[in-house]
């Protein structure tokens, strides 16, 4: 496909000239699509039209619940306004509808409303406090929208280190800061210029109440008088008198949250919900492709008949073309087969995996090794925990990658240990000796030539058949050339006509080599892998292996290691990128901050909160058991945006109530009290607008 074209339109052209194949293909031939990735991208924009409807629904039902049907209406119009030009900005920028983009915008649709939340609510508040439409309007610009925005570029730049990392992950996903950075951005244009204007003509008139006066003397809305208000208030005294206490609490949670973080399980990245389904046939070394294919059989075999399975393709020497980002091709190789199966969708081929792994388990196709997999998000891995063992001698390779595959299947949560380069296969050696060789007036030339001849065949003649050539091979006849016991029994012709046994100038052994020799960056070595059982990820299981593998490591001789792969290695690879990349990320989110905050106290107290949704996070990764992984961490890092985000406005209004001449004592609880609706509308905007990517 062309760069920038659009698949969709591809697959309505590619049928039209299919079609026309078709109509012209002899009786016999036929021409079927065993790959559709058209369809896999319309589910996949079909997918996020769905969760953005579900987003957009929630989103306005909790602005209807809080504040009003004709407010919820103005923060639900951001919305769509706000993709509108995100795609507009996509599009000049020559950026694609994928799976990356559109998981992008999925994440962002949680951050998107927070904005307009907090202008609208601003709007409204101050129409209460008897501010005219057009001022009241006109006060979330003048009061909170550089706030907002330093917050919004702070959450926006925590996506930097996924954006420019340089290592498959970031190639892989580094889109997500592009696309989140100007949807936010975008944001925040909506809610500081669209937002006051839809408010301007859809809000209600709202009759200013009238005021009373609090504890402090200082008049309020009454709307900061309410019971709710009230106890909010009194909480908020109570943790400023004992504020040594409450900073202890918190830092003990958060402690606790960074102890609960080693339990949590890690992951690189999550299953693909596409439904293929894979079965790989692994024969014995030096196995005829033959005896491959017929492996293979028996392998459709278990698939004839599954309601749940529409249609699977074989590959037998070879695996399939890349047709997924993630899948790793398997180069020609005589005792690998392959059998693609397109499952109905995901749940069947949950129920088609499980039935052929019992068969498999019952003994079906038990002269090969089997393994069944799905497809998997992220750069390509392969088997998701791998030691690999390298060395100089190829046989202490294999006599210390056999100890490996001992310790690891010694893990119960190891499935099906094996080695990449399996058995050793049967060779036959020839050794000519010279001098008898000499002696008739033969060289080695000779004799390769006349066994290449006897064995192989030469070809000596073509025979047309019409349009056809047809090669004439010249060589010796089945009960010569196919009995190895009769390879010393050939006849070798001399110069001058005679004919001598092969076995008067040459020797014929038999013995075992290996029969691949896998090198990385130049160096023998032998990996030891195996997949997990369900239910754990495999960095665990890995880190699970890596101390019983100590003692051997500790005894290994002098050039000889043992480097651990998989799904680990990629994730820490993907880390050290990221972490790259971080100084550059703090000094951004410091600047940002430090031209809004224009204080090194304020500074440290925003940027201090950020980890402490960190607390949240492993707690409720803890309970469903949830793991860790990249997607994960997109999670956190937007969590940390919101939080220094909202702590940003809080400390501006704190900063207003101060130059307004209150205490600071009544300006931290004021402005708490008055910050508090607007954080908890957006907060629960975020949280519930994420339910559609629970499923």
């Amino acid at each position: 496909m062309a760069d920038n074209a659009n698949v969709i339109e591809l697959a309505g052209n590619l049928k039209q000239a299919v079609d026309a194949v078709r109509a012209d293909l002899p009786a016999g031939v036929k021409v079927e699509q065993i790959a559709d990735q058209p369809k896999v991208v319309t589910e996949s924009v079909g997918e996020f039209l769905t969760s953005f409807a579900e987003a957009l629904v929630i989103v306005l039902v909790v602005s209807f619940v809080s504040l009003g049907w004709r407010t919820g209406i103005v923060v639900g119009l951001s919305v769509p306004l706000v993709l509108s030009i995100v795609f507009v900005i996509m599009n000049a920028m020559g950026m694609n509808l994928d799976r990356i983009t559109l998981g992008a915008l999925i994440i962002a649709l949680g951050l998107l409303v927070d904005d307009a939340i907090i202008a609208i609510e601003m709007m409204v508040v101050k129409m209460e406090e008897g501010y005219d439409r057009l001022k009241a309007a006109t006060f979330a610009w003048t009061s909170t929208a550089f706030p907002m925005l330093t917050g919004t570029l702070v959450t926006a730049a925590g996506f930097l280190p996924v954006g420019f990392a340089k290592s498959t992950a970031g190639e892989y996903a580094g889109n997500i800061f592009w696309v989140v950075g100007i949807a936010l951005i975008v944001s925040w244009f909506v809610a500081v210029i669209f937002t006051p204007y839809l408010g301007f003509k859809l809000l209600p008139d709202i009759k200013a109440p009238d005021h009373g006066s609090n504890a402090q003397g200082h008049h309020h809305a009454a709307m900061y008088d309410s019971r709710i208000y009230r106890g909010l208030r009194a909480l908020v005294e109570w943790s400023l008198r004992r504020r040594w206490a409450v900073i202890a609490s918190v830092l003990v949670l958060f402690a606790a949250a960074g102890f609960g973080m080693t339990k949590v399980q890690q992951q690189f990245f999550p299953t693909s919900s596409r439904p293929e389904l894979f079965i790989e046939v692994r024969m014995p070394e030096g196995t005829a492709i033959g005896a491959t294919h017929a492996a293979a059989e028996q392998a459709e075999k278990l698939l004839v008949g599954d309601p749940d399975i529409a249609y699977h393709t074989t590959y037998v020497g070879q695996g399939s073309l890349r047709f997924f980002l993630a899948l790793n091709p398997v180069l020609p190789n005589e005792n690998f087969a392959l059998v693609v199966i397109m499952t109905k969708n995901q749940d069947a081929r949950e129920r088609v995996k499980a039935r052929v792994e019992k068969a498999i388990a019952d003994g079906a196709i038990p002269q090969a090794r089997i393994r069944v997999d799905r497809l998997n998000f992220g750069p390509p891995v392969g088997f998701p925990v791998q030691f690999r063992v390298v060395g100089t001698d190829a046989l202490k390779v294999r006599e210390i990658a056999d100890q490996v595959r001992t310790i690891m299947r010694a893990n119960p949560n190891t499935v099906d240990v094996q080695f990449d380069w399996n058995e050793q296969v049967k060779h036959v050696r020839l050794a000519v000796d010279q001098d008898r060789a000499r002696a008739f007036g033969l060289n080695q030339q000779d004799i390769s030539q006349t066994l290449q001849t006897l064995l192989s065949g030469v070809t000596i003649s073509e025979y047309r058949e019409g349009t056809e050539l047809i090669s004439v091979v010249a060589r010796a006849v089945p009960s010569e050339r196919l009995q190895l016991e009769g390879l010393q029994d050939l006849t070798i012709q001399t110069r001058n006509g005679t004919s001598v046994p092969l076995s008067q100038v040459a020797t014929v052994s038999y013995g075992f080599e290996e029969p691949i020799l896998w090198r990385r960056n130049r160096e023998l070595v032998l990996t030891v892998r195996s997949d997990i059982v369900a239910g754990v990820q495999a960095p665990t299981v890995t880190s699970q292996i890596e101390p019983q593998l100590a003692s051997l490591i500790a005894y290994l001789p002098a050039g000889y290691r043992i480097d651990r792969g998989g799904a680990i290695e990629e994730s820490a690879k993907a880390n050290v990128a990221l972490f790259k990349i971080f100084p550059v990320m703090f000094l951004v989110m410091l600047t940002l901050l430090m031209f809004q905050l224009r204080s090194f106290s304020k500074l440290f107290l925003v940027f201090s909160t950020a980890p402490l949704g960190l607390i949240g996070a492993v707690a409720g990764l803890l309970v469903f058991n949830a793991p860790f992984g990249f997607v994960a961490l997109l999670g956190v890092i937007a969590l940390a945006g919101m939080i220094m985000r909202n702590t940003v406005i809080l400390v501006d209004q704190i900063d207003h109530d101060l130059d307004a001449g209150l205490a600071p004592w009544d300006a931290i609880v004021e402005s708490t009290v008055r910050r508090a609706r607007p954080v908890v509308l957006t907060a629960f905007a975020a949280i519930l607008a994420m339910i559609p990517l629970s499923r």
